[in-house]
């Protein structure tokens, strides 16, 4: 009976350890460059924030895998002229297949779903918050990357927006505005 529970504990940890090898984890970082696209963006420009979350990569094949992703993510615009910045926080978790070109190379692409968590509206140095901000925003992702092999990894994505951000209308008039984003990352799989 001892022998049987030995040779389970084991089977049992080296498939502990096997689907360790399997899945690599890791965190990431960077820059946001973001604007809103669609009806009267004239007179807008793009915000610089940041992004900062985890990730989970689950390799398919030599070449494929799968890479869904947490992120703290902020965006918005700000006004041509004068001093309004619109801005937008969202926790979005986009699942990215990841192609490895070579070693260390990959192209990503793939959705993106994300919860608003800010809606403020600068002015003047005053903050209020902004009430008709739609909670879920939908979009997808396309980006290039390299991984070196001691785990530091290097991207840059664009995310295009497909949902209007704005729920019902805006100062009585309706209209579809959407984010997009430019995020320039590095992150580390441990």
């Amino acid at each position: 009976m001892k022998k049987l529970l030995i040779i389970a504990a084991v089977f049992l940890s080296a498939g502990t350890l096997s689907a360790q090898e399997f899945v690599e984890f890791g965190a990431k970082g960077g820059l946001n460059f973001a604007s809103l696209s669609g009806d009267e963006t004239e007179g807008l420009d793009g915000v610089t924030s940041f992004h900062l979350g985890l990730l989970a990569e689950f390799p398919l094949t030599d070449k494929f895998s799968v890479q869904p992703e947490v992120l703290y993510s902020g965006l918005g615009a700000s006004a041509s002229e004068g001093d309004a910045t619109l801005k937008l926080d969202y926790i979005s978790v986009p699942v990215m297949l990841k192609y490895y070109v070579m070693n260390g190379l990959f192209l990503e692409a793939g959705p993106q779903i994300s919860f608003n968590v800010v809606a403020e509206a600068e002015e003047d140095g005053e903050t209020g918050e902004v009430e008709n901000i739609k909670s879920t925003d939908f979009g997808a992702g396309v980006g290039v990357g390299y991984e070196l092999p001691m785990g530091l990894l290097f991207d840059a994505r664009y995310v295009l927006g497909f949902s209007n951000i704005w729920d019902g209308e805006l100062d009585g008039s309706d209209f579809s505005q959407k984010n997009n984003v430019i995020q320039l990352s590095v992150g580390f799989k441990f």
